[in-house]
């Protein structure tokens, strides 16, 4: 109960003599000073506690100003699927939600069950020999990956272009505070450029960091980067669409030395952003460097089935120089909440809505490429249910035509529009979408 007794005045003085510092302020002197006045000025405007009916009628006001869309053709790292109903139901029980974050050897065995049955499907799906017990996000989990493959005497990442670009700007920040070397391998065609990729590859190099599908949808050729990853003794880490990987070869069948991603669509909703959750899987010989925890099963001294954290590599249960990660916490209901997901799903249904994002985007792709401005970007390239294609001159006019009509179109990124589609996408709702283009591109 420690964490949440607070200190006294002579505690907090002893503390800031130890680190130097002569007053509270000074801890903050990173900070932007215009971020720090802010910061006080909202504390100093801070209204009057108010009645829960009060609060929750300004909950509904402030929710009435959302913009809930009929149809979401939009990705980009967060997919609109279908959620059964049994889903929700099992991650809303009051003991999961309740729990605490799962790191003492002393936790429920159900809360450890769960994230077992967790880690099992994650390594069917990954084909990966081991996987831990999730992440923040996939932004995180490409960060811990870049970390977890550096070594003293090879410390590079190298990052490919078609990586999410927030996973990007995670890996960056991570690798400032280690002082690490990044490099980002460009594309050539929509795909990763390997002329490019042997030139960069050298005695340094830790690891290369590529998604496939990639940041605008393309189907990277992982098997031949993995030869070239490896022949420069260098690791691969593959970033994969968890949903891809029901129908695509998985990232340990392709040659991947570490798998990751984001597991959003594996049953959790799209809700602002998050929470979400970020997968890690590896191959046996990486296992002791895969940060979080790992949950085994074994038995107990009468022989019962039972389970037990097998491994936890941060600082707060190894020796703090041999600790592989900082990560504090992970996403235990997301993580219920993807094997939920799974559970409910099975093979079958997994693979049959991967078909359905599959055959939807291609016949949005198609039905596209007939328009005036909207032609791919990238038409030999494959792709699973993410797409690029060009934008017109009146891309803005064109997009808020389909918000008017309760539909959210593509995201416009550089170089075009980022376009997407999951089995939730009927054909009536693309048939639509292609109609309003079209007359908004006439006008």
């Amino acid at each position: 109960m420690g964490n949440f007794l607070p200190s006294t005045e002579a505690q907090r003085r002893e503390m800031m003599d130890a680190v130097g510092v002569r007053k509270i302020e000074e801890l903050y002197a990173d900070i932007p000073a215009d971020l720090r006045q802010q910061a006080a000025d909202a504390v100093a405007a801070m209204p009057k506690g108010v009645s829960e009916f009060e609060a929750l009628e300004q909950m509904k006001s402030l929710a009435k100003q959302n913009r809930v869309f009929d149809a979401i053709f939009r990705g980009a790292g967060a997919y609109w699927h279908h959620i059964p109903a049994v889903v929700s139901r099992v991650a809303a029980k009051e003991a999961f939600v309740t729990a605490y974050t799962p790191y003492q050897p002393e936790i429920s065995q159900g809360i450890l069950q769960t994230i077992f049955e967790y880690q099992t499907m994650l390594c069917e799906l990954t084909g990966m020999d081991a996987g831990n017990a999730s992440v923040y996000d996939g932004a995180t989990a490409a960060a811990e990956a870049a970390a977890m493959c550096r070594e003293r005497n090879r410390s590079v990442t190298l990052l490919a272009e078609g990586l999410n670009p927030e996973s990007i700007q995670t890996v960056q920040t991570y690798g400032f505070g280690a002082d690490a070397e990044l490099h980002i391998v460009p594309n050539k065609d929509g795909r990763l450029d390997l002329d490019a990729l042997k030139l960069a590859l050298n005695g340094t190099v830790a690891s290369l960091i590529l998604q496939s599908p990639n940041y605008y949808g393309v189907i990277e050729d992982v098997p031949a980067i993995a030869e070239l990853v490896h022949a420069a003794g260098a690791k691969l880490v593959v970033s994969m669409n968890p949903t891809a990987m029901a129908l695509l070869a998985s990232p340990g069948e392709m040659g991947a030395d570490v798998a990751i991603g984001d597991g959003q669509p594996l049953g959790i909703p799209l809700s602002f952003g998050g929470p979400y959750l970020g997968f890690m899987a590896c191959k046996k010989d990486m296992v002791r460097k895969l940060p979080g925890r790992i949950v085994g099963q074994t038995t107990d001294a009468a022989g019962r089935r039972c389970f037990v954290l097998t491994l936890q590599a941060r600082e707060q249960h190894i020796r703090r120089e041999k600790a592989s990660s900082n990560i504090c916490s992970n996403q235990a209901l997301c993580a219920l909440t993807a094997a939920a997901y799974c559970a409910a799903m099975g093979p079958v249904g997994l693979s049959e809505v991967a078909r359905a994002c599959y055959d939807n985007a291609h016949y949005l792709a198609n039905e596209l490429g007939k328009i005036k401005g909207f032609a791919p970007v990238n038409p030999d390239a494959p792709f699973f249910h993410e797409f690029l294609t060009h934008a017109p001159a009146n891309a803005e006019k064109v997009l808020i035509a389909l918000e008017d009509e309760g539909i959210l179109g593509g995201l416009p990124v550089e170089g075009g529009i980022l376009w997407c589609a999951t089995e939730r996408n009927t054909k009536a709702q693309i048939d639509q979408l292609v109609a309003i283009l079209k007359k908004a591109v006439a006008e």
